[in-house]
């Protein structure tokens, strides 16, 4: 990619930042991190209470983005067919009946898991699929997905009962588990202004899905150097005890450390930040900045590290510490 075009990229992606905070108030970081996601083609689990603005953000996104959006509300009833659709036997002009399939609200470019964790393991288990491979199976055929396509789910992390929690398999198919968090007093403000009070403009759109792809191939294209590289893969490996460059505190605090795909979206992660922050080349700033929405869902912490009060956030934290550039 040459400078100009580079310049360019950046240019837009500046624009769409600034249409979206049109509809969502602060939550600056929460916007880069699903952006983040958006370019390298990433799922994301978005934690956060009810009505801080999850589903008007993807709303909003879609909107700015130029892409279809589909909301699943995750409930306990719900089947895999109501997801991925199913065969519906209809019947022809001369009453010959033949089976035809219908789609499900899988088929979008941004999918909106709504409280994902209150369905079935079942249901859950539908969207695997959709989630790494972009594809959906039903009987012996299988249906290619949109492109781009995004999952962006959410769950609530004070109301556990009647859940099933996503099992690890699952949340290692999420590149990101960003926390949304309670706004400002000034932000709270300027909610109340855009909402009840109807100040503020319609988001407009910026770009489209060939552009998110051609997006998609700039940012595969800026360069890691080496050490930088061995900086990522370093933090990756230092959460398994087992491993001669594990801390003692990994060996002291963690059950189970991430997987090859948190490596994978480190990279791809940081290599996105850098070229939206206007560099064509990844620091170990990029590296530090997308390791906690990376992690913080691939570890397993132990009954002790519970009883010293340590969370997942925090061990990635002391571990950014211990582990040098």
């Amino acid at each position: 990619m040459n400078e100009e075009a580079m310049k360019d990229v950046i240019q837009r992606i500046r624009q769409v930042e600034d249409e979206i905070a049109k509809g969502i108030i602060g939550q600056k970081e929460i916007i880069r991190q699903v952006l983040l996601g958006i370019f390298t083609g990433g799922n994301i689990l978005l934690e956060g209470v009810p009505g801080l603005g999850k589903t008007q953000l993807v709303k909003t996104l879609s909107k700015v983005l130029d892409l279809s959006f589909s909301r699943i509300q995750f409930t306990p009833d719900l089947m895999p067919a109501d997801v991925v659709g199913t065969n519906m036997f209809m019947e022809d002009n001369h009453g010959k009946g033949y089976f035809q399939y219908q789609q499900g609200p899988i088929f979008a470019h941004l999918v909106l898991a709504d409280e994902i964790n209150r369905a079935t393991p079942k249901t859950q288990s539908a969207m695997l699929e959709a989630m790494q491979e972009m594809t959906v199976t039903v009987g012996n055929t299988t249906y290619e997905l949109p492109k781009p396509f995004i999952v962006l789910a959410t769950q609530n992390p004070i109301e556990m009962e009647g859940t099933y929690p996503l099992p690890e398999a699952q949340m290692d198919r999420f590149m990101f588990k960003t926390l949304v968090k309670f706004p400002t007093l000034d932000e709270l403000s300027e909610i109340m202004d855009l909402t009840v009070e109807e100040h503020g403009s319609e988001p407009q759109k910026i770009m489209d899905g060939e552009d998110i792809l051609q997006i998609r191939t700039y940012i595969r294209q800026v360069p890691v150097a080496k050490y930088v590289k061995e900086y990522a893969l370093k933090l990756v490996v230092a959460t398994h005890g087992n491993m001669a460059e594990a801390p003692d505190m990994t060996k002291k605090y963690l059950k189970y450390g991430a997987g090859p795909r948190a490596a994978q979206s480190i990279l791809k992660a940081a290599k996105a930040n850098a070229l939206l922050e206007g560099r064509y080349n990844v620091s170990f700033d990029d590296i530090k900045y997308v390791a906690l929405p990376c992690l913080r869902h691939r570890l397993l912490l132990n009954f002790e590290a519970l009883a010293d009060g340590i969370d997942a956030d925090g061990f990635i934290a002391q571990l950014l510490q211990a582990i040098k550039a």
